[in-house]
């Protein structure tokens, strides 16, 4: 089966930038799809994960935060949307962050931050590495981002919900 590669904190303000595309293309003999400009990337012939691993951060320009997950992992996250049928606001976007290990943390849900006047970040279920939740389109939203790490113990790296799908559209094939 296919596997999935997150990486973490690339391509974002400038900081850890690469060109996906030209990457994915060096690894062709694994079949690599690049999905976007995040650092996200189908693998569809994945062969040994570990020299997969050690070839890829062989030819990123930068040291990297690498997550790898089986491709039948996030095909369960479309079955099982915990988003529901209804469709997001305008102003609001679904994420999922993937955990980079097993949570050491177990926050008790829904979590909202902040905590009082209208939430920015709402976090709403985790299933093993994922975690699923929302934001608005706001400046201060990038803060509670970044406080998934400390929520739950680990480094986190998300993506939008359309990503997800997309990745399931290319998993699917």
């Amino acid at each position: 089966m296919a596997f999935v590669v997150f990486l973490r904190g690339v391509n974002v303000g400038g900081h850890r930038t690469f060109r996906p595309s030209i990457l994915s293309k060096e690894l062709s003999k694994y079949d690599v799809v690049n999905v976007g400009a995040a650092g996200t990337f189908v693998v569809r012939k994945p062969r040994s994960r570990a020299k997969f691993r050690a070839e890829l951060l062989r030819k990123l320009p930068f040291e990297a935060e690498v997550v790898l997950r089986d491709g039948r992992d996030i095909i369960s996250l479309e079955r099982e949307n915990p988003f529901g049928i209804e469709p997001s606001r305008p102003d609001v976007v679904r994420f999922v962050s993937i955990l980079s290990k097993t949570a050491r943390f177990r926050p008790s849900f829904p979590i909202t931050l902040p905590s009082s006047g209208q939430w920015l970040m709402r976090v709403i279920a985790v299933k093993n590495r994922f975690v699923f939740g929302e934001y608005r389109r706001h400046m201060k939203t990038i803060g509670y981002l970044g406080q998934l790490d400390k929520l739950f113990g680990v480094a986190a790296t998300t993506r939008n919900w359309n990503t997800i799908l997309a990745i399931v559209r290319i998993l699917k094939g």
